[in-house]
């Protein structure tokens, strides 16, 4: 017997539960438009039928550059079901990374949806690449959906995908260089799928509705796999969509979700919020208190839209073992997990029985793992790629000649299989002293402080390793006060030396340098989720260096 693909989930939602919400979509001004199964599958359907009669290639790219919306789930089903591949672009990349994506990728047309920044995209599309705008597009010179669903008859039937299909290109967020176009098929997409849903609802149980907010980039596969990908297989997932920044806490309390998955940078956004409010002494001398401490955790999760959450989930970098603690101290069940865009965000995750703060979790079923005798993470996941898309020499080289994927992660085991990620092979860095020094394991203590809102742990062949601090974003505001400034320093100072004692001699920081520009996707000093652009850091400081080693402080402001 066939076993069912994304698509025929899809179908059979629609037939079996045509007026349940699938999904709602903030408008603006407080309102919100709600999609059920019926009217998601119905507009997914006309676009198909539309793209159709455009007589693409079979399996041809179709890109999409939007921030999370509706429209991104039912244009992906409509290319799916037209027989295209989707090309997802995350929404803050500049131009010349968007024409790069659109050229390497060879799409053939591009939807246009909700965007902040289209005026200076625009020019990386290539003149004469078809464009459709989504509803919620910027204004735009492209034909509209709304337009065309009106007068495009739905393609009838349920329009089939084969498993080896490409349903996707994840294009890589780029970290170092240009991003590489990661292959996904409708069989691996799938599998994965049902797997996350089978982990999610043996950890929330029996629920009416599991409510889930998408706000992380669905360009990204974290997004991708445990939100769109899970929810279009399981049926009984409501999805509510961010509208901004602005209306973030607005948007979590009209969701109430019961599955919350962020990143870690946004889990210490959310703790430092707290502070600003209630100092973490205080705080944490409540929380001490036997059963005030449980009504205090739970204000508190309910002041962050967070008190109906079953299961929270932070991926996509390392998150330090402190901050798990804090939120579990809330009463929050905060779990760290591993995966990355080559296994479709299907690798490692924490259990009741096998979890601990600065572990990511044991292997998920189905998983294979094995460390190498470099210290690398290889991994055989049934959500492996197929491939980098036009790179077989790239492809080749990231397996094993048995199968295995070389993650680029260095890690460690314990007896019963929990994996603890200790940095990245190619991050490793040599000081003058010869020895080299992991930086995140550095940076995840530097994080784990209230002050601290992200750091870069570096040294190639400095005399020693030092760090890069941005100031928490409450304090920045208060900088120019020379109490607070002098309140900084002492702390950096305190800090530095506590981070030091837990160091061995060759990876102690010589100093901190307090950075006073943010590092933000928009200065291009970090990824579109999130994580640190080391080369470009490096590469802005180099000429500061020298002078930052004859200063005798041991705290600096660049």
């Amino acid at each position: 017997m066939t076993q069912k693909l994304i698509l025929d989930y899809v179908y059979d939602h629609e037939a079996q539960r045509p007026n349940q919400v699938f999904l709602t979509q903030p408008i603006g001004g407080g309102q919100v438009r709600d999609y059920t199964w019926a009217q998601t599958v119905d507009e997914a359907r006309r676009m198909a039928a539309h793209l159709q009669s455009l007589e693409l290639e079979p399996g041809a790219r179709i890109a999409i550059l939007s921030k999370n919306c509706a429209h991104f789930f039912i244009a992906e089903l409509a290319i799916w079901m037209a027989g295209g591949t989707t090309v997802a672009i995350f929404p803050t990349e500049t131009a010349d990374t968007i024409g790069y994506v659109l050229e390497h990728s060879g799409a053939s047309l591009l939807f246009v949806g909700k965007l902040d920044t289209w005026e200076a995209q625009r020019p990386g599309v290539p003149t004469g690449l078809p464009c459709i705008a989504l509803p919620l597009a910027p204004k735009t010179d492209c034909p509209r959906w709304d337009d065309i669903i009106a007068r495009t008859p739905p393609l009838p039937g349920r329009p089939q995908r084969a498993g080896d299909d490409l349903a996707m290109i994840i294009y890589t967020s780029g970290s170092t260089g240009r991003p590489k176009g990661v292959m996904h098929n409708f069989e691996r997409i799938t599998r994965v799928a049902e797997e996350i849903n089978r982990d999610i609802h043996a950890r929330i149980g029996p629920v009416p509705e599991n409510r889930v907010l998408s706000y992380l980039p669905l360009a990204h596969v974290f997004e991708r796999a445990w939100v769109e990908a899970a929810a279009l297989v399981d049926g009984n997932t409501h999805v509510y969509f961010a509208e901004s920044l602005d209306t973030f806490l607005q948007d979590l309390q009209r969701a109430r979700p019961t599955t919350f998955i962020s990143v870690p940078r946004l889990w210490l956004k959310f703790q430092q919020g707290v502070f600003a409010k209630m100092p973490p002494k205080k705080l944490e001398r409540l929380l001490s208190i036997p059963i005030l401490g449980k009504i205090v955790g739970r204000k508190v999760l309910k002041g962050l839209g967070l008190d109906h959450v079953l299961l929270a989930g932070s991926g996509s970098a390392p998150i330090p073992a402190d901050l798990i603690q804090w939120y579990r101290r809330l009463g929050l069940n905060l779990v760290e997990g591993y995966a990355m865009t080559e296994d479709f965000a299907y690798s490692h995750n924490s259990t009741a029985e096998a979890n601990a703060p600065g572990y990511v979790g044991v292997p998920m079923p189905g998983v294979e793992v094995r460390i190498s005798d470099e210290g690398e993470i290889l991994i055989k996941s049934p959500g492996q790629m197929v491939g980098y898309y036009r790179a077989p020499e790239l492809t080749a080289e990231a397996f094993t000649e048995d199968g295995f994927f070389r993650t680029g992660d260095r890690g460690e085991r314990l007896p019963n299989g929990l994996l603890k990620i200790t940095g990245r092979v190619k991050e490793l860095f040599k000081t003058a002293k010869g020895k080299y020094v992991a930086p995140a394991p550095i940076e995840n203590l530097l994080n784990a402080h209230p002050m601290v809102e992200l750091s870069m742990v570096s040294g190639v062949g400095q005399p020693a390793a030092f760090a890069l601090v941005v100031p928490a974003e409450s304090l920045r505001p208060k900088l120019g006060d020379p109490a607070v400034r002098r309140e900084v320093e002492q702390a950096m100072e305190q800090l530095l030396q506590d981070v030091n004692a837990k160091l061995a001699d060759y990876e102690q920081l010589r100093m901190i340098v307090i950075v006073r520009e943010p590092w933000s996707i928009e200065n291009g000093t970090l990824t579109p989720t999130m994580k640190i652009r080391r080369n470009r850091i490096e590469e802005a400081v180099k000429d500061r260096i020298e002078p930052w080693f004859d200063a005798p402080k041991r705290v600096i402001w660049a």
